[in-house]
């Protein structure tokens, strides 16, 4: 454990082997499944993080439902839950706790990135910048279908973003050339910081790839977040 403590607090972010097994996968993938399928209950959390490209039909490429468990509660008693929350607590303190959950999937063939970005830019401000995303893999996940690529981080700057058109994700201009890729297996995952900066290639291949996101902080400043009005499922924007 202290090897991974390490590397994420040197470099922003570490990989855990395997956080659940095949079985354990696979309850989670039918509750997640039956998510991406349900448009209608989801309509209030989900968005395409590539923007719309049309808004008369619209065709989802990256598709983001925000706050899952809120739709399914009982995905909280999944194993992925558990162990997540264990790591976090290891990595940034015994105080952490889950902030919130999200899905994002790239569909087969949609072939659009997710551009880099640092996570603390759609983040209020607060007191303790403490913060940790689990990233869990349910498909193998690799180069030509969307593994996350990182930027060894080296100080907690938030870089200037702009959105995508179109309620698209966040974006910043940066240097990658020191960029590191890193496949997963499904159940395994990484852990990076807010300020970390991080990347995804599009899905060129048959097959789905489908992520749970999990973020962790302090309790109180989770309840300050809260105080604030921010509870993670409003409209996409820039941090204020």
């Amino acid at each position: 454990m202290n090897t991974i403590k390490n590397e994420f607090l040197t470099n922003g972010y570490t990989k855990i082997d395997q956080l659940f097994d095949s079985t354990e996968a696979g309850e989670l993938l039918a509750i997640y499944n039956s998510l991406l399928n349900d448009k209608e209950k989801t309509t209030h959390l989900r968005s395409d993080l590539a923007g719309l490209e049309n808004d008369t039909k619209p065709i989802e490429r990256i598709t983001q439902i925000m706050r899952p468990s809120l739709v399914k509660p009982k995905m909280l008693n999944h194993i992925a839950y558990k162990k997540a929350l264990h790591y976090a607590k290891k990595l940034l303190g015994d105080d952490m706790e889950l902030d919130f959950d999200m899905l994002i999937n790239k569909a087969p063939h949609t072939n659009t990135p997710t551009p880099w970005h640092q996570d603390a830019a759609y983040w209020i401000n607060l007191p303790d910048k403490r913060a940790v995303s689990c990233w869990i893999a349910l498909d193998n996940v690799y180069e030509n279908n969307g593994c996350m690529w990182f930027l060894p981080v080296t100080d907690q700057q938030i870089l200037e973003h702009t959105n995508l058109p179109n309620g698209g994700a966040l974006y910043c201009d940066v240097d990658t050339t020191n960029a590191i890729p890193v496949p997963l297996h499904i159940g395994e995952c990484t852990f990076h910081d807010g300020f970390t900066l991080h990347y995804s290639r599009g899905n060129t291949t048959n097959s789905q790839r489908r992520a749970l996101i999990l973020n962790f902080r302090p309790k109180e400043m989770i309840k300050l977040e809260r105080s604030q009005g921010l509870d993670h499922t409003g409209a996409r924007k820039q941090r204020s």
